[in-house]
């Protein structure tokens, strides 16, 4: 993230901390006491424009009397950049916006995504991954390239294999038949996807559901560009929307509650428009085969 807006985890933990604050009637002076510090200090961290240690935030949590399994959700948030500092070897194809994407995501324990263009970054295979960034201006090299698959393929087993968040995409028909990489490549990228559409439609209550938007849900795939939602079960105040750019090396991340439930209220359309997971994993069975 560039300019002077602060970090959007920075922007999503300190809005938090002041619906905490306000909610109990205390003014920054009470919650500067809480920390034995100015005030200028707590409007900084609720403001977004400086951090907070974790010890800190705890002590800050424990006072206003915020739930265990929050106050968890919020430290994964502010601090599990430490935890899985792996996106720091990755400079140059995460932006600072991204990076702090990364982290959210790790944490987030639902995530709705919605692409208009491409595949997934979390569904792809490791070939379609390849083409996308053999095609891509912003890898310069073959090293860069190789660094925003890899980033691609850590993010998706940290995600689809090492945690059990419920994930829910929605995907425009579109995606499907932009060929990326050639027939060799589109034929098993589909067939993943059909594979995991049919898992999700055969199980109710499963963690992953794949629908996809049919050309003929016309308007909804026009008024709508690419998305992912995250959110925090324990924390249900918090949330956050990465509208994406240029992938992870660029995007605008917003946390105003007010922009994530308008954006949850435009994915609920989407997904009652597009085809049931089912119809989903039939049309993507057919594809693959064709």
């Amino acid at each position: 993230m560039t300019g002077t807006t602060p970090p959007v985890r920075r922007r999503l933990l300190g809005a938090a901390l002041r619906r905490y604050r306000e909610n109990l009637g205390y003014g920054l002076d009470e919650a500067a006491r809480i920390l034995e510090c100015d005030r200028s200090k707590i409007s900084r961290i609720e403001t977004g424009q400086r951090g907070i240690r974790a010890k800190e935030l705890r002590e800050l949590l424990a006072e206003y009397g915020v739930p265990d399994g929050e106050q968890a959700a919020l430290l994964a948030v502010a601090h599990g950049g430490r935890e899985h500092g792996w996106w720091q070897e990755y400079p140059d194809v995460l932006s600072e916006t991204g990076q702090d994407y990364v982290i959210m995501e790790a944490a987030a324990t639902e995530i709705l995504a919605y692409d208009s263009h491409q595949i997934p970054d979390l569904l792809q295979t490791g070939a379609y991954a390849r083409a996308v960034a053999a095609a891509d201006p912003a890898c310069a090299g073959d090293e860069q390239q190789a660094h925003a698959v890899e980033v691609k393929l850590i993010r998706q087993r940290m995600v689809l294999a090492e945690r059990s968040p419920r994930l829910e995409f929605v995907l425009a028909e579109a995606a499907l038949h932009q060929v990326v990489g050639g027939a060799a490549v589109m034929r098993p990228q589909l067939a993943r996807l059909a594979g995991l559409a049919l898992a999700g439609s055969g199980h109710s209550g499963a963690s992953l559901s794949l629908q996809v938007l049919p050309f003929a849900a016309g308007a909804y795939a026009a008024g709508c560009g690419s998305m992912a939602i995250l959110r925090f079960a324990d924390a249900p105040g918090l949330g956050v929307v990465h509208l994406a750019g240029a992938g992870l090396s660029g995007g605008v991340s917003l946390a105003d509650p007010a922009d994530v439930a308008r954006y949850i209220r435009a994915f609920t359309q989407l997904r009652a428009a597009a085809l049931t997971p089912a119809a989903s994993a039939r049309l993507l069975s057919d594809m693959a085969r064709d």
